[in-house]
């Protein structure tokens, strides 16, 4: 594996139509009158920073402040109005797990599928199937369809699926939280594999201490605009000032 990822000056702009149509009559009038200008929402404005091979990146921010926007650039679903985004290598996205699923498919049938839709053969599935099944832990239920899964076991198959494609890049978002927390564990171990086998990660989240374990080194958005990158410790404290979160004050549970 030799993944990289870049963005570089990377700005994404939305426009926002805020005219409400409330009767039939307005309908109509609005084909003859010309629209209002819409607003423009920029969720990223000057994004610059990078990961190399092996390297673990995490991103946080304040709710509306770009991370699912960053994600999807990286992902290639959106294109930067301005900069450039450049992926080095096979991207997995580890967005929403079981995304690609057809719920009549059984998850055998859908392992087949997303592997088609990330580029591989049904021979090359084939071989990865039995590892699959077994890191989900789904061998009774891997033959039935998966609209009779569990949420957990959906999230399961897919992100053994999603950790199992050999990606050069690797991209995170809020799925730790799959299963129990001895899954939890089994999935934070298998990112741990993938990157020291040369994999680059992004990783976004809410959650300062997954971060914090996962990345060494931690990229702060606020209001679309890079507000910290450098030490993950330095940049939670980073971002709970920007949320006027203030420190963390460990708790002491002490047994009754």
């Amino acid at each position: 594996m030799h993944g990289g990822l870049s963005f570089e000056r990377v700005a994404m702009c939305f426009r926002l139509h805020r005219e409400r149509v409330t009767t039939l009559k307005e309908a109509v009038l609005g084909r003859f009158r010309q629209f209002a200008t819409p607003d423009e929402h920029w969720a990223l404005e000057d994004v610059s920073f990078s990961l190399g091979p092996g390297e673990s990146v995490g991103v946080i921010g304040h709710n509306g402040s770009g991370k699912s926007t960053l994600l999807r650039l990286a992902a290639g679903v959106l294109r930067p109005v301005r900069g450039r985004v450049r992926v080095q290598g096979r991207v997995s996205p580890m967005i929403e797990l079981g995304a690609g699923f057809d719920p009549e498919l059984t998850g055998r049938d859908n392992v087949f599928l997303n592997g088609a839709l990330l580029g591989y053969g049904r021979a090359e599935m084939a071989a990865k199937l039995e590892r699959i099944v077994a890191f989900a832990e789904l061998a009774d239920f891997i033959d039935v369809p998966v609209k009779n899964y569990s949420s957990g076991m959906y999230a399961r198959l897919g992100f053994a699926i999603a950790a199992d494609v050999e990606p050069d890049v690797l991209l995170v978002d809020e799925v730790l939280a799959v299963g129990d927390e001895r899954f939890q564990r089994k999935c934070q171990d298998r990112i741990r594999e993938v990157q020291r086998a040369g994999c680059a990660i992004l990783f976004v989240t809410h959650a300062f201490e997954a971060v914090q374990a996962l990345c060494e080194r931690v990229v702060v958005l606020d209001h679309g605009r890079v507000a910290f990158d450098g030490a993950a410790a330095t940049a939670v404290a980073r971002a709970r000032e920007l949320q006027g979160l203030g420190r963390a004050v460990p708790v002491v549970v002490t047994a009754v």
